[in-house]
């Protein structure tokens, strides 16, 4: 049996498929219809449906076939008129068989179903908390380790790479990956972006940042989007022709995920958007050759197969990424990336869905990068259509309100024809609490260093800052290189810092 292409419709009485049919005869369609169960078979085709609402057969029900077109059309009254269906676009989800939409464990902890057992009821949109509590890590045992030493979406896979050695330094930098911890892969990705820092490529953006400004001025597809009071909140997001045949191509999986794996799973999930956004932004929309590195490459979810415990690590580790790897390495797109994801989210899952889509054809149209598809992409793709609606506004609004006081961690040293002496600073407010830093040059050299960390704004009093943002002033009053200047930039609110002089 074939699966036709099809869509769903509605309006608030009838639910409205249309079902893409070009190779039968119009004399042989048989539906089924009961509840939220839908069944279309027409020789070769056959169409199961499980919808997010019940409908009805009571006379109503009208079907119309256009021969040219071969499509079917069908309206189906709903059983509450003006009931609203939600997901309609979830096309994955829809060809779900009835009964495997939830994929809760078999086995349960009996102090958890306790709750339950005394009269209260599970919360399926459960919420978390974004801002949660770090725990100290801790060593772990022999036995533990063969748990640690999973990845991909869930932490659910192991052993894929041990059969893909060839494949696999084009994909991800972590070697080994199969043998290697969790902790050891972040120790070494650490590592790795301290040690290829280059304050030269940073400093050269930071004060000739024309293009960047141009970048930053450019409006992605979703800033267009409207939200629909109907959905909730979501906004009204359409599917392509390529990306409906992709999702009814997907084969549907149940995942069985504890609370700490499906709180992992989103933060990877921001973790890849924000890849995607930056991606997107710095090249206005047209993705080119180097899309799939550079998506791959700022994620340290798919680069070194990270798993975070916080959306302040998630935020660290794309910032050091941005400022390490990519041709533009400027705060500025680190923070246009931030507000970006957390539009995303805010539009809701069929937004986050098209992002998916998208990093999906991306990574399929490049040799190497597929692996990345079966161990994340495609998960992805499949799990978020049964999420519920209200967890990726949740996670927009953290997203925007997690303060950004990270240091950043990296540190390198200055040039010697940056080198002063005798160096005196003095801070003097200018307007919209932008802040002058000058630096006086001395007649010794010394040498000096440039840490890049994140302060707020507060930290004014004790610390000179270097504001990292939009426009540079400079004091050219001595005939070195510049050595003070005057960048600023307000993300949701809360003034950053970026970097700071330190001197020796």
């Amino acid at each position: 049996m074939i699966t036709p292409a099809f869509e769903l419709s509605q309006d608030p009485t009838f639910l409205i498929l249309t079902i893409r049919v070009p190779y039968t005869r119009t004399s042989e369609f048989d539906l089924y219809i009961d509840g939220d169960d839908f069944k279309f078979y027409a020789k070769p085709y056959f169409l199961r449906l499980t919808l997010p609402g019940k409908i009805v057969e009571d006379g109503r029900e009208k079907a119309t076939f256009d021969i040219d077109k071969g499509l079917f059309t069908l309206h189906v009254p709903k059983e509450t008129a003006g009931e609203h269906f939600e997901g309609l676009q979830m096309l994955t989800s829809l060809l779900a068989p009835k009964g495997s939409r939830s994929a809760k464990p078999l086995v349960e902890d009996m102090e958890a179903c306790s709750g339950i057992l005394d009269g209260e009821e599970e919360d399926d949109e459960e919420e978390f908390d974004w801002q949660v509590e770090q725990e100290v890590y801790m060593d772990s045992s022999e036995e533990q380790l063969k748990e640690l030493q999973k990845y991909g979406f869930g932490s659910q896979r192991s052993g894929v790479f041990t059969r893909l050695q060839e494949e696999l330094s084009d994909v991800i930098d972590i070697q080994n990956p199969d043998r290697t911890t969790g902790s050891e892969r972040r120790r070494k990705r650490l590592d790795a972006e301290t040690s290829i820092f280059c304050p030269d490529h940073y400093l050269a953006d930071l004060f000739e940042d024309e293009e960047i400004q141009g970048l930053l001025k450019f409006r992605p597809w979703w800033s267009d989007l409207c939200p629909d009071s109907i959905r909730q909140g979501e906004a009204a997001v359409s599917f392509t022709d390529d990306e409906k045949e992709q999702l009814r191509k997907f084969t549907n999986h149940s995942y069985i995920l504890d609370k700490k794996s499906r709180f992992q799973v989103w933060l990877s999930l921001v973790d890849i958007i924000l890849a995607y956004c930056y991606e997107l932004r710095t090249t206005e929309g047209e993705h080119n050759v180097e899309s799939p590195w550079t998506i791959r490459k700022l994620s340290g979810t798919l680069c070194w197969l990270e798993t975070y415990s916080s959306l302040q690590e998630v935020l660290v580790s794309f910032g050091r990424r941005v400022l390490c790897y990519p041709l533009y390495r400027h705060f500025s797109l680190v923070s246009a990336a931030v507000q970006d994801a957390a539009r995303v989210f805010q539009s809701g899952k069929a937004c986050v869905l098209k992002c998916l889509l998208d990093i999906h054809t991306v990574f399929r149209e490049n040799e190497p990068a597929y692996i990345l598809n079966d161990l994340y992409i495609t998960d992805y793709c499949v799990w978020i259509q049964r999420i519920g609606a209200a967890v990726p506004v949740g996670l927009s609004v953290s997203l925007q309100q997690t303060k950004r006081t990270e240091s950043l961690g990296l540190e390198c040293s200055l040039s010697s024809a940056y080198a002063f002496s005798r160096s005196s600073i003095t801070v003097k407010p200018l307007e919209n609490s932008i802040s002058l830093i000058s630096v006086s040059q001395g007649d010794e050299t010394a040498g000096g260093h440039l840490r890049l960390s994140a302060f707020q704004s507060a930290s004014l009093s004790s610390l000179p800052p270097l504001y990292i943002g939009a426009k540079c002033q400079l004091d050219l009053s001595t005939s070195w290189l510049p050595l003070a200047a005057t960048l600023h930039r307000s993300l949701n609110g809360l003034d950053l810092v970026l970097a700071t002089f330190t001197y020796d």
